[in-house]
């Protein structure tokens, strides 16, 4: 074999053996690929589990109403609000109609008793003032009186006291204090239009019961 021979087969065997090695190259390469792609928490893999995790928590807080309440800030008499964390409650219409109408119902406990208040104002001005008060009444209440009126209050929400800036409302304004809320946790709303309804009959008629009219 002479020298001319000898080159010319190196020469053909270099790029068979470029050959070669590039395309081991690309077959290391999608093999590396294809096990990064099946390891979990990466890849595709993760991008939906991250979405999943996301749907899951804003349906624990938007999609239903349990989940808003919770997330909410709202309070709930009879599961985070006792009654016996029960201070003081005012049931407040107070209106600058012509004349203007001023009734106030009002449930505190004092030395561990119960009691329930009302007073109602009259005047030709607005707002009519403890001045104006025309009617009042104070009872002590037994322990199934005071539950009456929690039945009905019981199922409400309390929320973080607002600024009511609407003139020409008359309420109700109703407020709610109570062993714990820091004086933020206090506006009240009844569970349903019906319990409050029934509130104020009950209000109505302990009113009736305990009128003193003011010197």
């Amino acid at each position: 074999m002479n020298s001319n021979e000898s080159d010319s087969r190196k020469k053909s065997v270099k790029p068979v053996l470029i050959i070669y090695l590039f395309g081991t190259a690309v077959i290391i390469a999608v093999a590396i690929m294809l096990f990064l792609f099946n390891i979990p928490g990466t890849g595709n893999n993760a991008v939906h589990i991250d979405k999943s995790n996301f749907s899951t928590h804003k349906s624990a807080t938007s999609g239903n109403s349990g989940g808003s309440k919770m997330f909410s800030g709202k309070k709930i008499v009879g599961k985070k609000i006792k009654k016996e964390d029960i201070r003081e409650f005012f049931f407040t219409y107070d209106s600058s109609t012509n004349p203007p109408y001023f009734q106030r119902y009002r449930l505190y406990r004092e030395n561990g008793d119960y009691f329930f208040y009302h007073e109602k104002r009259e005047g030709d001005h607005w707002p009519l003032t403890q001045k104006d008060i025309s009617v009042s009444g104070t009872r002590k209440l037994t322990d199934e009186e005071f539950l009456k009126f929690y039945i009905l209050i019981e199922g409400g929400t309390v929320e973080k006291r607002k600024e009511h800036l609407e003139s020409g409302g008359s309420g109700p304004w109703l407020f709610l204090y109570w062993d714990g809320d820091r004086d933020v946790y206090q506006e009240y709303t009844f569970e349903s239009y019906d319990r409050q309804n029934k509130f104020q009959k009950l209000c109505e008629e302990y009113a009736a019961a305990t009128e003193e009219t003011a010197a």
